[in-house]
This record gives structure tokens, sequence and C-alpha cells, in this order.
């Protein structure tokens, strides 16, 4: 929800450390964030000296960050288990601010694991949620959809997908304001006897729940793109491999279609002619402008920008972090789950969830 006249204003927790390209890609994301939510501030975790220097001559910017200064920096090749026994990180810093109050949320380009891991030792998870979720916006025909899981568990359960449906459905009307989205679980095939039992368990705990959603039962891979559903459910290992293999997918089209308007001198003059056309289309297919892995089902907004972007992409992340925080994602998350906590309660015990050292360290767009 957004503040109220007078209330404190909306804050982030930035780890600006954070990530490929960092510092100089997350101050430039937030530099141009500060235009598009004016009011909004951000506390900023990282190299004090380092980031004051940054900042020199740098007035708008500097007024609306408070630098925290964090001495240590988790790399991209750290394991979770040595995020978690360091915790003067600037990722570990900027966890423990929304775990104090002060801020809504924290929006990282660093490692994934170790985000997660950190981010369940310090948030923890909601009450009635078995396993938390990364959800990514996917592009389709009609604009976006949301995918989840896409890489934060290996396995998944059907209580683990139930959980996932009502994050994913909560989130899809609070950020697209869909009323009732339509959900569909990924599967080998849209049949009703195709699939694994866990995958049929959460379709029928599904219907039992009489979500506020219009669901689809079944989708297939191709669904996805084609934007059939707001909102498709799967465990991470699927999840993370169909959208790698989706980004590789669109790096195969924009290479081909490169290699199509040099063949020869009237597909070079037809690419001038077309410069517009394609303006749209480097627009429409720039991974920047839908980029951050959103952890759902923690006590708190964790936004995963992906780590080599630059500044326009860790805007795009910073937006999705500004939204979920106007729109309450958790509390709706939390109230939703309370609500289907009597079909939950049917099914099969959940396998022990992993410490979080043991989580995968895997990158998301």
């Amino acid at each position: 929800m957004a503040d109220a006249p007078g209330s404190r204003p909306l804050t982030l927790s930035i780890d600006a450390m954070g990530g490929d390209r960092a510092p100089g890609a997350v101050l430039d994301g937030i530099d141009i964030a500060r235009i598009r939510h004016p009011g909004v501030r951000y506390l900023l975790h990282g190299n004090k000296g380092e980031l004051e220097r940054l900042l020199a001559g740098e007035a708008g910017l500097a007024a609306v960050v408070e630098i925290r200064h964090a001495p240590d920096v988790v790399g991209m090749e750290d394991k979770p288990s040595q995020a978690i026994r360091r915790r003067d990180t600037s990722m570990s810093r900027a966890l423990e601010s929304v775990k104090a109050g002060e801020a809504v949320g924290v929006v990282s380009a660093g490692n994934t694991g170790a985000l997660m891991a950190l981010s369940m030792l310090h948030l923890r998870r909601l009450d009635g949620i078995s396993r938390p979720a990364i959800a990514a916006l996917w592009p389709t025909v009609y604009g976006q959809s949301v995918v989840l899981d896409v890489g934060a568990n290996v396995g998944s359960d059907a209580r683990n997908l139930v959980d996932f449906a009502v994050m994913g459905a909560a989130f899809a009307r609070a950020v697209f304001g869909i009323q009732k989205p339509s959900l569909g679980l990924l599967n080998i095939g849209a049949e009703e006897v195709k699939g694994n039992e866990e995958v049929k368990l959460a379709a029928q705990s599904i219907r039992e729940a009489n979500l506020d959603i219009a669901f689809a039962g079944f989708v297939e891979g191709d669904d996805i793109s084609a934007g059939a559903v707001d909102v498709v459910v799967t465990d991470g290992y699927t999840g993370n491999i169909a959208l790698k293999t989706a980004e590789g997918t669109a790096k195969l089209v924009a290479h081909y279609l490169r290699e199509a308007l040099k063949r020869s001198l009237f597909s070079k003059i037809g690419a001038f002619f077309a410069q517009g056309a394609f303006r749209i289309l480097k627009v429409r297919m720039d991974p920047r402008t839908a980029n951050g892995g959103i952890f759902l089902g923690l006590n708190g907004i964790v936004v995963k920008s992906h780590g080599g972007t630059d500044g326009l992409g860790f805007a795009a992340a910073i937006d999705l972090a500004v939204d979920m925080a106007k729109q309450n994602v958790v509390q709706r998350i939390s109230d939703d789950i309370k609500g289907v906590a009597g079909v939950l309660s049917r099914l099969p015990t959940v396998a022990p969830e992993p410490e979080p050292a043991a989580l995968p360290n895997v990158e998301t767009a």
C-alpha cells in the first residue's frame, strides 16, 4: 500500500556491491528509479568510501540515499554456507535492515543461492508457506505472465505446488491488477492422466481449495510464451531449465535475424526501411525490461536482479520491489494462504525443508 500523507517514506534496502557491474550499475539504476518513483528512499549497503566517491557531484542521487558501511561482499561464486557465516557483507546487512523494519524490501544483483539462504535466515518464511519460490515475469504474446518456481527448489511436492499457486495468484493480482488471474500447472501434456502423482495431486487440491482464480488445469511448455494463462506453476528444477531454454532461444532468434539482414544488399535495404519495426522488436526482446526474480513466501520483499545487468535493468528490479510494496503483496499472500489451510492440511506431509546452506546457487533472469 502507498504511504499515507505524513507517514514514513517507502524505503528500500539495496545491496550496493552485488553483481558483476556493482556498484556503478546499482547507482545508475537508483538514479533512473528516483525519477520514476519520487519519494522512495534507499539504504545503500556497501563500501562507504567507494560509494561516497561515486556519489560526489550527484546531488539529486545523493539526496535519496543513505550509505551504510558494509566491509565485506558475497562473491558470485561463493557457496550459501559461506555467505551465512559472514555477517558483514553488503547482502547480509541489506536484509538485516528489512528485518529491523528500516526498509520494506531488498534489491540485490548478487549471488542467487546466497541471497535465498540469507533471506530465509533473516526474514524467515511466512506462516503456512512450506517453501519460498522464485517467480519470474515472462514475456508473452499478450504482455507478461508469472512463472514460479524458477530455481529456489530442486524438487517440489503437491503441497509446495499449491503454495506456489497461492503466491503466484496473489502476485498477479497485485502487480498486474487482475482480479481473477488464470493459472495452470506446467506438465508434459494437458490431459488429466498425464504427469507425475505430485502434479496430479496438486491439481486436485487447487480445485478443492476454491481459490479466487481461473484454474486452467495443465499447460505445456509452449503455452507459457503463448500467454495461455497469467500464472504458470512448476517446480524449481523444471522452471529454471525452461527459463534458460527460453533465454537461449531468444538469443538464437536474434542471431539468425542479424545474419539474415546482412546477407545481401536487398536485405540491408529492407532493414533500413524497417528500422522502426526493429526498434520496437528490440525493446520487446530486451531482457532488462523484465529484469528481476521475485522471492515469494518470505516475511519481506526480496527482488533478485540479474547479476550482469546495467542501470536500466537494475531500475526494472527496483520497479518490481516498489510495486510489491505499494500493493502489499506479502500481506496478500499471507491472507490467501490462510484461506486454503483446510485443503493444505489434508495433503501428505511435506518433505523436510533443506537448510539455507543447501539451497542451489542458481542465476535467474
